[in-house]
């Protein structure tokens, strides 16, 4: 069978999770770079379902939005819950974090040299319930076992550190929680890589 392929940016961007997921699950995997911009805008950005990347090809399946990404692994990989509730937990997380990456890329693409201060000026408040959905798990969103949204809410407290380096001061459990999943591992095994070193955050460079 042929490797599963990621069809994106070189760069970390919205694939970041879907590749941690993949390493960590122990999948091999390879990378089309949808760049030049002349490649992206005549071969690939008409075939994507929403001219959007990332695109995950798995055989027959070919898939974008990142987050039906995240879900299509969860369930091939056991990454959702055993249960309907431990599922609606997990989604409602992911919804979260998707809430906060949301802003976060209006900043950085739109507005961030006028509106830098005033987001993480806000930051905790976008941040406390986060930490209120944690402070008791003891370990990952369902306890013990980690779940796609892991990975994504792991991605975005990264990203914000870089942005914000003292934004989860306040925040013990989520310090706790960004610390437990980068130990793991399969993270660890992705932070190494030279693919992850050599990538920037964002495609304009800023971060």
């Amino acid at each position: 069978m042929s490797k599963m392929q990621i069809i994106y940016f070189f760069l970390r961007g919205r694939a970041e999770a879907i590749r941690t997921l993949l390493v960590e699950q122990g999948v091999e995997y390879e990378e089309q770079d949808v760049m030049p911009m002349e490649k992206w805008l005549n071969e690939w950005k008409p075939k994507m379902a929403f001219g959007q990347c990332p695109m995950l090809i798995d055989g027959d399946v070919e898939l974008v939005q990142s987050n039906a990404i995240l879900r299509y692994l969860a369930r091939k990989y056991d990454l959702y819950g055993s249960t309907n509730q431990e599922a609606a937990r997990v989604d409602m997380i992911n919804d979260g974090v998707e809430d906060l990456r949301g802003a976060y890329t209006v900043l950085i693409y739109q507005n961030y040299e006028e509106g830098k201060d005033a987001y993480v000026k806000a930051l905790p408040d976008k941040l406390r319930p986060f930490e209120n959905l944690l402070k008791d798990t003891k370990g990952y969103i369902l306890g013990e076992k980690m779940t796609f949204a892991d990975y994504n809410l792991f991605d975005l407290l990264d990203i914000h550190l870089t942005l914000a380096p003292n934004c989860l001061d306040s925040f013990p459990a989520l310090q706790s929680y960004h610390a437990r999943v980068l130990s793991r591992p399969g993270v660890q095994k992705r932070r190494n890589s030279q693919n992850f070193k050599d990538m920037k955050i964002n495609f304009n460079g800023k971060e």
